[in-house]
């Protein structure tokens, strides 16, 4: 008897619907086609156990399975549940009429329980897009599944659940999400909040300029000045996410398998990987392509602590995906491309000892170990920072002030005030939403400077030696400082401001 079953393979952020077809006939042998790998050819260990240990058998004759299309590589254990509902019809053990209806996906434990799958969200889409009428799956991936609105979504604990279902037996009901009160959850308190930052307000401040233009930004201070603190509050004054962005997030941590039984991620990711990060756990991509540390970022923040320790060839790789704001990862047979539109915020000491110019420093270093630590990070890296600000230690009188700082919720209402500026002012323009993606067009028309601005700017660039890389940033962090302040002309003292914020291009730092 021949039957067809429905699962779906991920690849990249997209799922491809997959058809399972299960023939039994005379004879006896397991055969199993349509470029499976290993994962799923150990599956018939599996599915046997599972089903003698819930009353049911692997039938002893010659059972032929194929997986359509035959010329795409099928990965990993998800596909056991959808064989095992395939075998048990084949072999009328159990009879289904809508079978065709349901996509089927999940991992079967030797009892016949059922672990969860990657990328649940996109195979949900998927199914709801092709037409189908539900998707069964793992109980632990029900919520971020049944995010997606007109597809019926079954979450099941084990194998006897879905036999149950398909027979008319039991009480097993679609799960009911409501998107609007999930995607408004949010955190009210956030856990790292600026209120907790003692001084620092100019830094501050340059950190609510980035948020507000989505400006990667350097940090640069000895050990202690509060650089990682302050990073890792970041994400509290950012702008709530759009409901676009949140099911874009949702589905890269789905398939990376990270959203654990959250349902849909409606607060910014911030991802910190180790400067031992290699360029693959980075980038992403590997044997089995997975998303990397800049794409489980897009749409928050990822945090390079102690730049100057990462590997200079990781660093590099990251320059395309920061100007593209994708990541293109290309093998001899197939091309995924990952989103990665993230804010990057990187810290570093002033130098390998963590001192610079401290005549009480406990470490020095000499002029060649300080060409070897900051030629790290190259130039065109640089050239994709906007922002470079030196962070230094808080005073003994700061630290003990009782009186609370301005709180992140505070900081993030103006923040969200700028967006919106610049989401009306670039309306009209594709993938174009915030003052950071600007190009050299966009800079020359919605940067305008009279004269005044215009001979500040000059006489800054001639007397503090800055490059030419820094024309630019200088004018998109002015745009974005007249955008906090509702202003559309960019006047002297926004450029003053966004002149100081170019630490690393002046004489003495990289040259």
């Amino acid at each position: 008897m021949l039957v067809k079953v429905f699962g779906s393979a991920v690849f990249g952020v997209e799922a491809t619907t997959i058809t399972v077809e299960v023939n039994i006939d005379k004879g006896v042998g397991y055969h199993l086609v349509g470029l499976p790998d290993n994962a799923i050819k150990e599956s018939s260990y599996r599915i046997a156990a599972a089903l003698k240990n819930n009353g049911y058998y692997l039938p002893g004759k010659k059972i032929t399975i194929n997986m359509a299309p035959a010329d795409l590589r099928k990965e990993g254990s998800a596909y056991d549940l959808t064989l095992a509902v395939g075998i048990l019809v084949a072999s009328s053990q159990i009879k289904v009429e809508e079978l065709d209806r349901y996509v089927i996906m999940g991992e079967l434990s030797l009892d016949g329980g059922l672990q969860p799958i990657k990328g649940a969200l996109s195979i949900a889409i998927k199914a709801k897009e092709e037409g189908f009428k539900g998707f069964i799956l793992p109980i632990q991936n029900v919520k971020e599944a049944a995010i997606v609105e007109g597809l019926d979504v079954y979450g099941v604990e084990n194998v006897l659940q879905v036999i149950d279902f398909f027979e008319g037996r039991g009480n097993l009901q679609p799960t009911i999400i409501d998107t609007q009160t999930e995607f408004s959850r949010t955190l009210e308190f956030p856990e790292f909040d600026f209120s907790d930052v003692k001084g620092q307000e100019s830094i501050k401040r340059c950190m609510e300029i980035a948020a507000a233009g989505g400006h990667n930004i350097i940090l640069i201070g000895p050990p202690g000045s509060g650089k990682t603190m302050l990073a890792k509050r970041l994400p509290s004054i950012l702008p709530p996410m759009t409901m676009k962005e949140a099911l874009e997030t949702t589905k890269i941590h789905s398939v990376a398998g990270k959203t654990k039984e959250a349902g849909l991620m409606s607060q910014r990711p911030f991802r910190s990987p180790h400067h031992t990060a290699s360029s693959v756990s980075l980038v992403g991509g590997g044997s089995y392509p997975q998303p990397g540390e800049i794409s489980l970022a897009h749409n928050g923040v990822l945090f390079l602590d102690e730049l100057p320790e990462f590997k200079r060839e990781v660093l590099e790789v990251m320059r395309q995906p920061l100007e593209d704001r994708e990541v293109t990862i290309s093998r001899a047979k197939f091309t995924i491309t990952y989103p990665s539109s993230f804010m990057l915020v990187a810290s570093m000491n002033p130098s390998p000892g963590g001192y610079f110019n401290d005549p009480d420093a406990p470490v020095s270093s000499s002029p060649a170990e300080m060409q070897r630590y900051l030629s790290k990070i190259s130039g065109p890296l640089l050239d994709r920072i906007d922002i470079h600000i030196e962070v230094n230690p808080v005073p003994f009188e700061k630290l003990t002030e009782k009186q609370k700082a301005e709180s992140s919720v505070e900081i993030r209402k103006r923040v969200t005030h700028a967006r919106e500026i610049q989401s009306q002012r670039f309306e009209n323009l594709e993938n174009l939403h915030y003052n950071a993606q600007m190009g050299s067009k966009h800079i020359r028309e919605f940067c305008v400077l009279d004269d005044a601005s215009l001979s500040l700017l000059k006489t800054a660039m001639e007397r503090l030696n800055l490059s030419a890389r820094a024309y630019d940033r200088i004018l998109k962090v002015a745009r974005t400082i007249a955008d906090l302040e509702a202003s559309e002309p960019i006047k002297p003292n926004h450029i003053a401001e966004a002149i100081q914020y170019r630490s690393l291009d002046r004489e003495g730092w990289l040259g």
